[in-house]
């Protein structure tokens, strides 16, 4: 990748008193097409496979948390290309500065009534709300007021993209790391769209059919957020070991205590880059079999979730491991490694990731 010295521990600070992305940063964004990672040539994109979409997304988080989540979050927004149909896609996509935000949150209701719908909501979390174009919300489904069941009996969804000119943005972001992502929410009221506004996710019947619109979207979100909290670990264990080694400058350890510290470090990255390794591969093998067969078998769709949980754990027995080695400086509010922690332990908190299996 190119111009990588743009994203810079100066621009981060800049970025997080922004408390979004800084004008540099969206710039070259816009300029490498990040945001559109998974988006279709003919559209403007980049058209990623999944693992080369991966390793981008990585290696930004290895530059800056804010910067890594925006883009795989904006990304996979964008990755809805896929689900809507033609017109929708030729409306939305073809602008050079589109970046969507959303949410995973069903936070509203949509009526259908004489062949559009109104919608109303509150949704939460939609990092780059504030310099997303668009915006992703899911709804309940409702005509004429009478809600809408599948045959379980449970209300049927379905995700609307909306104008940023037609959402109110919720000054909600207020948390200790991953200030620059601008995560707020946002709502509508009344608002009313065509049908063509809306689309459903289901990688049986996307409306596209590059291999990248047949992975399941639970998948597909687990490995994106598994890789940013590498990235932003492996930051955070190169800034430990750099404050470790600038301690020793006036502390002088003895032999000992350095050899303890560099055995721990060795190990940890080495557990790290392990379940590293196996992550990738078994991201790398369901891809090989969706490209060859045009679908990913059940147990390469668990290896895929699997390893994403593993990658997550190792990184954070990594960096709880190697924390207390960084001294004070881990604990100054303006300092980067200060920042770098705050933004691991922010983003590793997401639901999708905590548990184990």
């Amino acid at each position: 990748m190119q111009n990588l010295h743009l994203f810079n521990a100066e621009q981060a600070r800049i970025s997080e008193k922004l408390g979004r992305l800084s004008d540099v940063w969206l710039d070259e964004i816009y300029r490498q097409k990040w945001f559109k990672l998974f988006v279709p040539k003919e559209l403007g994109g980049l058209e990623c496979s999944l693992p080369e979409g991966l390793k981008i997304e990585e290696s930004l988080a290895r530059k800056d948390g804010s910067l890594g989540w925006t883009v795989t979050l904006c990304a996979g927004a964008g990755w809805f290309v896929g689900f809507m149909e033609e017109e929708l896609r030729n409306e939305i996509f073809l602008g050079k500065e589109l970046c969507l935000a959303g949410s995973g949150f069903v936070g509203g209701k949509a009526d259908l009534n004489h062949g559009e719908y109104t919608i109303s909501g509150n949704w939460t979390y939609a990092s780059g709300a504030m310099h997303a174009t668009h915006f992703t919300a899911n709804c309940e489904l409702f005509e004429h007021g009478t809600p809408q069941l599948n045959t379980d009996g449970k209300p049927v969804i379905k995700a609307f993209i909306i104008d940023k000119a037609d959402v109110e943005i919720l000054d909600g972001w207020n948390y200790m790391g991953m200030i620059a992502t601008g995560s707020h929410g946002f709502r509508v009221n009344q608002l009313r769209l065509p049908t063509q506004r809306s689309f459903v996710i289901n990688e049986n019947h996307s409306m596209l059919q590059f291999p990248v619109y047949q992975i399941p979207f639970l998948q597909f979100a687990e490995a994106t957020l598994a890789v940013n909290i590498c990235g932003i670990a492996i930051q955070m264990i190169e800034l430990i070991a750099a404050s470790f080694w600038k301690r020793h400058e006036y502390r002088k350890y003895d032999a000992e205590h350095l050899q303890y510290f560099t055995d721990l470090l060795e190990k940890q990255n080495g557990k790290l880059q392990k379940v590293r390794d196996q992550f990738y591969f078994a991201v790398e093998e369901g891809w090989a079999m969706l490209e060859e067969t045009g679908s990913i078998s059940p147990m390469h769709l668990q290896n895929i979730s699997k390893s994403s949980r593993e990658l997550t754990g190792g990184c954070r027995n990594a960096t709880a491991l190697l924390y207390p080695f960084a001294g004070l400086e881990a604990a100054k509010t303006h300092s980067e490694l200060n920042r770098v922690w705050r933004d691991f332990n922010t983003v590793s908190q997401h639901a999708l990731l905590i548990f184990p299996f």
